[in-house]
């Protein structure tokens, strides 16, 4: 296994975290996700704590609260020391009938981070992260109570998930002002079957120095090889019955087509070439991975092991390609002169982009 540090903080985590979506079960998208009991859950973190893992993600609504009891338990039986596991979960979805058991107030918040601390058994939370966009919320309210949960030592380090990047960089722009802990990470979807998180994203997290906390890199499955053209619909298959995330299926055949036979010259399953594609990259810090069996699970982690060669990540990068957007595409024109390519006019990169073959099918 490979550690890399938490964003701008000095925290190590593995590239590979364990996600626990699928313990405990619940009702609704849980069940159908995964629903895994102590036992189960206990040979999945012990598989991940003997590969080197040491970083392990949930949520508060996952399965109603039971994945957050259900790891907690888990480092229990297994005796593992506190300090050994870096424990990230996260608050804003709805655990409760109230007007306010949602969101990210600060009444919310004090009230779930409590919660979340008895369900895990543990004094502090290492990685605290907003789930969703509340759009009721003032920033300076919500960037003030994750503060104060930090100051009294509930939760070390704070994060956020599934936020444009222009909100992103005004909460940290309060955080800076109002003397804050600012976030360190954002967790976002991101796979070789949807890289729109390169768009704006991206470079935003590079320029900032931010970690990325990749959800769904097989894109709900999609490109765990159980799928084709002509197996849309694989049973015992998650996707199956819960189509998510949003993926343009033509594009994402087209990837698979691709990755198939590097898949085949490695000896590896399709899910191993999609996960490594995703560890090359530098912004990403760790990649969550899920599993209801250890056989899946050690798939996974077998793409740690998995080095792809220069031919065939440029394979890969050009079939997964985004269309050309707008301001994009004439940023790309405008760079030319400034990257050093003087013998390349903007016109004629402007060509190139046109002939791309990701335009090429819009």
């Amino acid at each position: 296994m490979k550690y890399q540090t938490l964003g701008n903080t000095g925290l190590l985590v593995s590239r590979l975290c364990l996600g626990t979506m699928t313990f405990g079960g619940g009702t609704g998208v849980y069940k159908a996700i995964g629903a895994l009991g102590q036992d189960e859950a206990d040979e999945l973190v012990k598989v991940s704590l003997d590969a080197g893992i040491n970083f392990f993600d949930t949520a508060d609504v996952y399965s109603e609260g039971a994945s957050e009891q259900t790891l907690g338990q888990s480092f229990k039986n297994l005796k593992v020391a506190r300090k050994d596991v870096v424990i990230a979960t996260k608050v804003y979805s709805r655990v409760g009938p109230g007007p306010n058991d949602m969101g990210a107030s600060r009444g919310h918040i004090m009230t779930a981070v409590e919660a979340s601390l008895r369900r895990l058994q543990t004094d502090y939370i290492d990685l605290y992260q907003i789930h969703a966009n509340d759009s009721v919320t003032p920033i300076e309210e919500t960037m003030r109570a994750l503060d104060a949960i930090v100051t009294h030592g509930k939760v070390r380090y704070i994060g956020v998930s599934n936020w444009q990047a222009w909100k992103i960089a005004k909460a940290n722009g309060v955080a800076d002002r109002k003397d804050l802990t600012r976030f360190d990470t954002l967790q976002a979807y991101y796979s070789i079957a949807g890289r729109d998180l390169e768009r704006e994203i991206v470079p935003f997290l590079q320029t900032e120095g931010m970690g990325l906390l990749v959800w769904s890199p097989l894109a709900g499955g999609l490109l765990s090889g159980k799928f084709n053209r002509d197996h849309q619909k694989p049973t015992n298959s998650r996707r199956s019955e819960f189509d998510f995330p949003i993926v343009d299926k033509e594009r994402a055949w087209r990837v698979l087509d691709v990755m198939a036979p590097i898949a085949q010259r490695h000896q590896c399953s399709p899910a191993r070439v999609a996960l490594a594609w995703l560890l090359g990259k530098p912004v990403v810090t760790s990649i969550i991975i899920g599993a209801k069996r250890s056989d899946q699970l050690a798939d996974n982690l077998g793409a740690m092991e998995l080095t792809l060669s220069q031919d065939e990540v440029h394979a890969l990068d050009d079939v997964s390609a985004l269309p050309p957007e707008y301001p994009g595409w004439m940023l790309a024109v405008q760079d030319v002169g400034r990257l050093g390519r003087t013998e390349q006019t903007a016109w004629s990169r402007f060509e190139e982009l046109k002939e791309s073959p990701a335009n090429a099918s819009h």
